[in-house]
């Protein structure tokens, strides 16, 4: 087919997918506000997973469900049956108990934006249900909702791992290992952001790399008022080593955009009892793993100095955490001028692909084995994971996205799916499959550390 033919072919069926989007406006907005209105932490996004199920079911997909415990999967094949390109979005929600949306019982809030990438999802799934572009495409496109981007609550999911329930404790992670990625060539998700000026596509840049570290002190427990002597503070442990790791501060050299931050989420029960446990989850983070390796010991320096100070004893759980993100600039590409035909020349701003924004994402670990596009559309107000982060314009946050992925889609799969088998041939993958989950599981480990005494 000429050039010519190709262009005028594609734009027609984009236009198709558009109005079809256009129709169902109301159906994916109110998807994104129903996800919204019940937020669900990782790995327990059930009622949220079970409504993005339900949705693509009632487009005629077959949906796999529970797939990582609570993620989903359903692949429309068109004219062959590859390459696959997916779509991405998010099921769960992050703990904000001082948001409006947050939920009473445990304060799990869409103060990210993950419930505008289902309605996008949605949306694009829509647009390209269409008997004209199944006739139109080669390949497939898999819609793919992931369970826990976030990676919080880790002493529970430690937990579940004890029990075999999962092994890697985020939803992409664990995906990769099951096989849930190993027919999708390439894929792309959209993430809302509240930056400057609203209505903007922003693609390019990449996240910081970062290591999970769960700390438990052990010390002993004693009467606080009648014999504090006795004890053994595990909470004063974890506070100095806190104390110790801001020491730390200066040595970290600007040009690594290191992080490391943390909580307490255990410092003891009862106030006339000296805390005889005391527990601390926290990250360290970098532009890429060779930082992150260089600072995760002198943090585990600190943990050890507050157990020698009061004599406790430390365990030290360092869990893999997310890779920098590599977008694909083939890719990038392709969905950067389907955003630029929709909203104008104006609307999408680039990032230098060695811009970190300081965050983590485990599309990171995704993309250092497929082709991956990460833009984010500036359609909130307020910080991310803050109490005052907000949505403020669903057909930005939703609906224009997914008009631009399913136009994206279009252009990578028609022609014989020339430009996503050109995407496909160009990529350099960083990892293996099998070299990515050996070096996932051999980046866990567990450090036991207790003072002599005397």
């Amino acid at each position: 087919m000429e050039p010519r033919q190709v262009e005028t072919q594609s734009q027609a069926l984009k236009s198709a997918a558009s109005k079809a989007i256009d129709k169902a406006r109301d159906d994916i907005i109110g998807l994104a506000r129903a996800v919204y209105a019940s937020p669900e932490a990782g790995f327990e996004e059930n009622a949220t997973s079970a409504l993005v199920a339900e949705k693509l079911e009632s487009l005629g997909l077959s949906v796999r469900r529970r797939v990582a415990l609570t993620g989903v999967k359903a692949v429309r094949r068109f004219a062959a049956a590859s390459p696959t390109v997916g779509i991405i979005g998010e099921l769960d929600a992050v703990r904000v108990p001082a948001h409006r949306g947050a939920a009473a019982s445990t304060g799990a809030a869409h103060a990210c934006g993950h419930h505008a990438q289902l309605g996008m999802l949605y949306g694009a799934a829509i647009g390209l249900d269409l008997p004209e572009i199944a006739s139109a495409l080669s390949g497939s496109v898999a819609f793919i909702a992931t369970p826990a981007e976030e990676f919080i609550d880790v002493e529970r999911r430690l937990a579940r791992r004890e029990a075999g329930e999962i092994q890697f404790l985020s939803g992409k992670q664990e995906m990769i290992r099951l096989g849930a990625f190993d027919d999708v060539d390439m894929a792309m998700i959209v993430h809302t952001s509240s930056e400057e000026p609203v209505g903007r596509f922003i693609v390019g840049g990449t996240s910081n790399g970062h290591l999970v570290q769960h700390v438990r002190f052990t010390g002993r427990a004693a009467h606080a008022g009648g014999a504090p002597h006795e004890g053994i503070n595990a909470l004063q442990a974890a506070m100095l080593a806190m104390t110790a790791i801001n020491t730390q501060r200066e040595t970290f050299e600007e040009k690594d955009v290191v992080r490391v931050h943390g909580i307490i989420t255990r410092g003891g029960t009862s106030v006339n009892s000296v805390p005889g446990e005391a527990a601390y989850e926290g990250r360290v983070r970098g532009r890429d793993m060779a930082a992150v390796d260089r600072i995760a010991p002198r943090i585990e320096r600190c943990f050890k100095a507050g157990a020698l100070a009061l004599g406790c004893a430390v365990d030290i759980t360092s869990i893999p955490g997310y890779m920098p993100l590599l977008n694909d600039p083939g890719l990038d590409e392709v969905f950067a001028e389907n955003a630029k035909a929709l909203v104008g020349p104006g609307s999408v701003a680039r990032q230098p692909y060695d811009e970190t924004r300081g965050g983590s994402t485990d599309m990171g670990d995704l993309s250092h084995l497929i082709p991956v596009a990460h833009p984010y559309v500036t359609a909130a107000n307020g910080v991310a994971h803050g109490a005052d982060y907000e949505v403020v314009d669903y057909d930005l946050a939703a609906v224009i996205p997914a008009k631009v992925i399913a136009g994206t889609v279009i252009d990578l799969l028609v022609d014989g799916a020339r430009l996503a088998n050109a995407v496909k041939q160009k990529h350099r993958p960083a990892l293996r499959k099998v070299d990515y989950i050996r070096l996932q599981a051999e980046r866990f480990r567990i450090t036991h550390y207790k003072p002599a005494e005397g």
